[in-house]
């Protein structure tokens, strides 16, 4: 019996090896890939939504914009959907366009208007390299995975883990009735946030904002922190 527990020890202590190495290719892979685009804004959104959506086609021309009027690249999860629009709008500006894909059984693929991309097999790892490097994060209406990165680049910014970045919530109808529960529930009804928490963010339908707001962002330089 002392025997087998022994061994399953080492198999256990050899799977997590593997697994911690795994992951240390992953981070190190997704760094030095990212370290190529300095200049960046991320676009998240539903892999669902059709290019019938009238919200695939603004993601489509606010990427277009910030492409050819800012110079800026644009990443994405790589993937259909609002990923795709937004990589669709940089690439038909010539610009440049990336895909952060992840390796999932259904939905995922990677999109056709990519100048590159990169595949990630751990959902952690890929969330942590698109939210480690941007000037802005522009969100879409999405499902769960939207909404869990929008809310843990949230939480980096208030608890002070990044610095203080643009976060940009693109599509009244979607995002104005989300933020009401939260100021009706977790604000007025059980104050688990505070009202200066709801400035980290802006809603907005208007590209020109969105243009205005990343030409008075500042340029970051998070890759200085990876060297």
């Amino acid at each position: 019996m002392y025997k087998e527990n022994e061994l399953n020890a080492e198999n256990i202590n050899k799977n997590i090896d593997k697994h911690i190495e795994e992951i240390r290719r992953e981070f190190k892979m997704g760094f030095e890939f990212i370290k190529k685009y300095p200049k960046s804004i991320t676009f998240f959104g539903s892999s669902r939504l059709t290019p019938d959506s009238s919200h695939y086609h603004e993601a489509y021309r606010l990427a277009k914009r910030i492409s050819t009027e800012l110079k800026y690249t644009i990443i994405t999860g790589g993937g259909p959907g609002i990923m795709e629009a937004a990589n669709k709008g940089a690439f038909d500006a010539n610009g440049m366009s990336v895909g952060l894909n992840i390796d999932i059984t259904y939905e995922q693929h990677v999109n056709d208007y990519t100048n590159d991309s990169i595949e990630f097999n751990y959902f952690f790892a890929r969330k942590s390299i698109m939210n480690f490097a941007a000037e802005a994060y522009i969100f879409f209406p999405g499902g769960f995975g939207t909404l869990d990165e929008f809310f843990g680049i949230l939480t980096l910014i208030q608890t002070e883990k990044i610095p203080r970045i643009p976060i940009i919530l693109f599509g009244n109808d979607f995002w104005n009735p989300i933020i009401k529960i939260l100021k009706d529930d977790l604000l007025e009804k059980h104050h688990t946030i505070n009202n200066k928490e709801f400035d980290l963010f802006k809603i907005t339908n208007s590209e020109d904002l969105v243009i205005k707001i990343l030409k008075e962002a500042p340029i970051s330089k998070w890759w200085e922190m990876v060297d």
